[in-house]
């Protein structure tokens, strides 16, 4: 099956030739999505970015002098897997200094790993364009790219040209979203997007060593029809189209299907970008954790990455078989304490060895999906705003009241709901939080983060003179003549 994963570019190049300044740059942010998180090098960051309705994800990587140790070593501590990662390498060199030494070893690695490579003379000012070119042409990785990151200067002609072999998301239409609101009075449907053939697509995503390849495998089970599966990447990951009583699935496993009886949840091997990459390209996201080690940080940090994408979301708590009670409640209470910020996710308590519950993760799924591209009239939106309002209205600012007047659906998966009034920059967050928790209850949400966007009640005519046409003019002429005439009959009357 044709499925598309978001690209990756990785910026590699020596200690101080302007990576991280480029990093923040294209992602906007000086924060990378995963500065911490266990088990990875500090020095690679990772982020997401978009550019012209094209999406990827950014890896940063620690600078590699090659002075010291040698290349080998540089490059295996932090940007061998990076380069191993990434679909384009943008290979960042210092115009001032000129062509090192350092840059001729990197450039000979990149050759070697016949990756789509650019060679990117950063801090261009005040030099010749043509003499940097020539200068970096030795490298044998084509012309080098000018550009000056600090000042944002031919940022647009480097990504032109390394985007330039990927889709926009434009070309596929987002699931659930339509041109055409449902008319008033209708029932809330679901509209059909891609998804509705190839099946909901389903991430099983998870840090190393919980279960997550054992619960594929028994996902695809002898009892299920299994269509075919294919590789998708050089990553790894594999789309696995499949069918369960009568209903279309497809199956983003990024960790490899194993044959029952030869897996090895100990070699396992955790990567940011494929968790990332089947995040951002699943309908729903099935988050395994294992019952037996709680809610660590790690846990927290990949259930940061759902919900920042906006995907449905299902929880299975794994190994939950031979626990005691007094485990359980234990297990319990810490799900509720760590996990309040995804409170609307169903859990599941499973064995994903001995199959015990996973069957029930699928009605989960479905009911997710269905309130993640479900959508709804205007008219019914505004009417949950107005009770939600008439019920606790919104707080005073000064003197004024926060005037919240209609609402309206901005697209789904996850469901985005705008909404207009008066002062709305001023809503706190408490106050946005309720008319979530509002709308989640009354619209029946499951499974799914929502969003809500204010926007101003700006006034259109504010501004405009009112100026009288002509007709109204001599309308007004004759009336106030009339008034006059009017006035001396009555005088001469007295």
């Amino acid at each position: 099956m044709e499925s598309r994963m978001v690209p990756v570019i990785a910026l590699v190049g020596r200690p101080n030739v302007g990576k991280s300044t480029m990093f923040n740059r294209l992602t906007r942010t000086r924060d990378a999505i995963v500065g911490d998180l266990s088990g990875l090098t500090r020095d690679r960051q990772y982020g997401e970015a978009k550019w012209q309705g094209r999406s990827y994800i950014l890896i940063d990587t620690g600078g590699i002098s090659g002075d010291e140790h040698g290349m080998d070593e540089k490059m295996a501590e932090q940007s061998l897997l990076a380069i191993e990662e990434a679909d384009v390498v943008l290979f960042l060199v210092d115009a001032r200094a000129g062509y090192t030494a350092a840059d001729q070893m990197i450039g000979e690695h990149l050759r070697k790993r016949n990756k789509r490579s650019y060679v990117v003379a950063n801090k261009i000012d005040n030099i010749d364009e043509n003499l940097a070119r020539a200068e970096f042409s030795p490298m044998g990785l084509g012309d080098a790219i000018p550009v000056a990151g600090a000042h944002g200067r031919g940022i647009s002609q480097m990504l032109e040209i390394a985007l330039r072999e990927f889709p926009r998301d434009e070309d596929e239409p987002e699931e659930g979203v339509e041109v055409e609101e449902v008319a008033e009075g209708q029932e809330a449907k679901r509209i059909p997007g891609p998804s509705e053939k190839d099946g909901i697509k389903i991430a099983i995503i998870g840090r190393p060593n919980v279960g997550k390849s054992t619960l594929v495998n028994r996902m695809l089970g002898e009892d299920r029809v299994i269509v075919y599966d294919e590789p998708g990447t050089t990553r790894d990951s594999i789309y696995i189209p499949f069918e369960r009583n009568e209903e279309k699935y497809t199956l983003i496993d990024t960790a490899g299907v194993r044959k029952r009886g030869k897996i090895h949840e100990e070699v396992e091997k955790f990567s940011v970008v494929k968790t990332l990459q089947a995040i951002k390209d699943a309908n729903v996201v099935i988050f395994v954790m294992d019952a037996r080690e709680g809610v660590v940080d790690h846990d927290l940090n990949l259930l940061g990455f759902a919900l920042e994408a906006g995907r449905a979301l299902v929880i299975a708590l794994n190994k939950w078989d031979g626990m005691t009670p007094g485990e359980r409640d234990f297990v319990k209470i810490e799900l509720e304490r760590r996990l309040f910020f995804v409170d609307f996710a169903d859990i599941h308590f499973i064995s994903a060895m001995h199959g015990t519950g996973v069957g029930n993760l699928y009605q989960s799924v479905q009911n997710s999906f269905k309130s993640a591209v479900t959508r709804w009239p205007t008219s019914r939106l505004t009417q949950i705003l107005e009770d939600a309002v008439s019920e606790h209205a919104p707080p005073m600012v000064g003197s004024r009241r926060i005037k919240l007047r209609y609402a309206h659906l901005g697209g789904a998966n996850p469901p985005l709901i705008v909404i207009h009034g008066n002062q709305v920059e001023k809503v706190p967050k408490s106050y946005v939080r309720y008319l979530e928790n509002t709308y989640r209850r009354v619209l029946k949400l499951v499974g799914t983060p929502i969003r809500i966007e204010f926007k101003g009640g700006e006034n259109p005519y504010e501004g405009n003179k009112n100026t009288l046409t002509d007709r109204q003019v001599n309308k007004k002429r004759r009336m106030m003549s009339h008034h006059k005439k009017a006035d001396k009959k009555r005088r001469d009357k007295r």
